[in-house]
């Protein structure tokens, strides 16, 4: 997993808890979290992470991979704000791989970023599937929460099969054009 992932969730846990809790769960999980953005990391650490969080936190690992992922999705826009060409999330959601995923390609040839199908259901439901062998779809939910957020938009997220498989499908369902922004 590249290292900017695991930048953008060590900013979750600092934005949401604290450095402390940050370097809490690294000692936890026995990691020494000198994450470079360029960097490739097992798979394994981030899980050893959410092992740590869900200890500290009382959260279920869903919940937590949810909100982190969600927490995460600033850090990713503020780090690579020229990747983020759409005007809404359902927008954002299909330049996902078609322009996002082959920048970071390019930039990480050894990357294994996640591979999204749609289906527009109507003008306000989108259906996703999420394919990965990271099994990492609760993420993905949690990073369309952030984008939505971003547009100053509400989804409605429901998993329709594979829940915690290599693939996921949701429907996502665009609620009340309220501004959610953070001010």
């Amino acid at each position: 997993m590249k290292g900017v992932i695991f930048n953008a969730v060590e900013e979750a846990v600092t934005h949401l808890y604290s450095e402390d809790v940050w370097d809490d769960l690294l000692d936890a999980a026995g990691l020494d979290g000198h994450y470079t953005s360029l960097g490739t990391y097992e798979d394994g650490e981030l899980l050893a992470l959410v092992v740590a969080g869900c200890e500290a936190t009382g959260l279920d690992a869903n919940d937590l991979v949810r909100a982190l992922g969600e927490h995460a999705f600033p850090h990713l826009v503020q780090r690579h704000p020229e990747l983020v060409v759409a005007d809404n999330t359902f927008d954002f959601l299909h330049s996902v791989n078609d322009i996002i995923h082959p920048e970071v390609l390019k930039l990480h040839p050894d990357a294994k970023p996640p591979e999204f199908e749609f289906d527009r259901r109507s003008d306000k439901v989108l259906r996703m599937t999420y394919k990965s062998d990271r099994k990492l779809g609760v993420m993905a939910e949690g990073l369309i929460h952030g984008a939505a957020a971003h547009f100053g938009e509400r989804v409605e997220i429901s998993v329709v099969s594979g829940a915690g498989e290599s693939e996921t499908t949701f429907d996502i369902e665009l609620g009340a054009n309220e501004d959610v922004r953070a001010a």
